[in-house]
């Protein structure tokens, strides 16, 4: 018998499945499906290529080139990880 662990299935309430439903979209977010996405396209993904490339390059002493193996990856995109903290 196999475990599923919590990362074995799809992701049930992704960005692409719940904005196929616009009404369960804005129930869940508070935000319709277009307002979500010129939030999400003119402030998120700016905002955050910008803190990315600060945070990466404050450290002067590195000792390892940025983005060497080992460094912990997201399992969701920027999109649904903004979905989710909305739906906090």
């Amino acid at each position: 018998m196999a475990i599923d662990t919590p990362f074995s299935c799809p992701l049930l309430l992704s960005y692409a499945r719940l904005s196929r439903k616009p009404i369960l979209f804005k129930s869940f977010t508070g935000l319709s499906v277009q307002e979500f996405d010129g939030i999400y396209n003119k402030e998120i993904t700016k905002r955050y290529c910008k803190h990315e490339l600060k945070r990466l390059f404050k450290r002067l002493n590195r000792k390892r080139k940025i983005g060497a193996t080992g460094s912990r990856h997201f399992k969701l995109d920027l999109k649904d990880r903004f979905l989710m903290l909305l739906m906090y």
